[in-house]
C-alpha cells in the first residue's frame, strides 16, 4: 500500500500519458537529433514522462504524504473545456485568439481569478506564442484566422 497517495496517482497518470505518447509515436519516423522526424518529440517526451511517473510511483511507497482530500472535478472540467476550446478555435480564429481563450477559460477555474490580470496574461501569452511559433519557428497556423476575415 502506498504511503503517499498523491504521488501514487500522479505517477500512474504520468505513466499513462507517457506510455500513450510512446505508443502513438511509434507510427512516425524518428529521424535523428540533427534532423528530427515527426516521431522524435513524442517519443522523447514519452520516455521522460514514463521516467518521472516511475520515480513518483516508486517514491509513493517510501515517503509519507498528506491524505487526498477530494478531487477537484469542477476545475478539471474547466481545464478540459479550455483545451477543447483551443482545439476548436485555433484554425478558424487563429492562434492568438485560441491562446487568449485557453488562458481566460482555464484561469476562471482558480479561486483567485481576476479577469483584468488574466486578460493581461492572456494577451501577453498570445503575443509570445504568435511571435515564437508562427513567426520564429514557422508553425503553419494563422495568427488570426479566416473567421476574423484575415
Amino acid at each position: 500500500m502506498p504511503k503517499n497517495i498523491k504521488d501514487f496517482w500522479s505517477g500512474v497518470l504520468y505513466l499513462l500519458v507517457g506510455g500513450s505518447a510512446l505508443y502513438l509515436g511509434q507510427e512516425y519516423p524518428m529521424g535523428t537529433a540533427v534532423r528530427m522526424g515527426p516521431g522524435y518529440f513524442p517519443t522523447i517526451l514519452g520516455y521522460l514522462l514514463v521516467l518521472i511517473g516511475g520515480a513518483a510511483l516508486l517514491r509513493s511507497f517510501f515517503q509519507e504524504g498528506n491524505p487526498l482530500n477530494g478531487f477537484a472535478v469542477k476545475k478539471i472540467i474547466i481545464i478540459t473545456i479550455s483545451i477543447v476550446a483551443f482545439g476548436l478555435l485555433v484554425e478558424g480564429a487563429g492562434l492568438a485568439i485560441a491562446v487568449v481563450a485557453v488562458v481566460m477559460i482555464s484561469a476562471a477555474g482558480s479561486r483567485y481569478f481576476d479577469w483584468k490580470k488574466s486578460l493581461a496574461v492572456a494577451v501577453g501569452a498570445a503575443v509570445f506564442c504568435s511571435l515564437v511559433f508562427v513567426k520564429g519557428l514557422g508553425v503553419p497556423l494563422p495568427m488570426f484566422g479566416p473567421w476574423l476575415g484575415m
